[in-house]
Formats: structure tokens, sequence, C-alpha cells
């Protein structure tokens, strides 16, 4: 299970479908996720791009 003390390169590297989570939010946010954040937790990044984090994690758990 995905949790929110994992980063971005730990999900890509590890559950490369996860990418086309962040490819989501990229188009929500404006903002490349896997360029600019790659070495954030996902708490970091909800918080940072004002992402629901539930929402996120419940994504990103439904591709693994």
């Amino acid at each position: 299970m995905i949790t929110a003390d994992k980063t971005v390169l730990e999900l890509v590297d590890l559950y490369p479908e996860t990418e086309l989570v962040f490819e989501h939010y990229t188009r929500m946010v404006g903002v490349c996720i896997c360029c600019e954040a790659l070495f954030c937790r996902l708490s970091e990044i909800s918080d940072r791009y004002e992402i629901d984090l539930d929402e996120l994690l419940a994504r990103l758990n439904s591709v693994t």
C-alpha cells in the first residue's frame, strides 16, 4: 500500500504505472510533478500543489 511518506521517485521506480497518475496531476497544477518534485514525499506534494492527499493516495493505490 502506498502511503504519504513515499517519494515520487520511489513510486515511479517501483511502480512505473504511477507515472500516469502524476501526469494527471501535472495537467491539473500546470507543473511537471515528476520534474519539479521527484524527491518530495506525497504529503509535501499535497501541501505544495494543494492536491487532496486522500484522493492522490487512492488514485496511486488503484493503479498498483
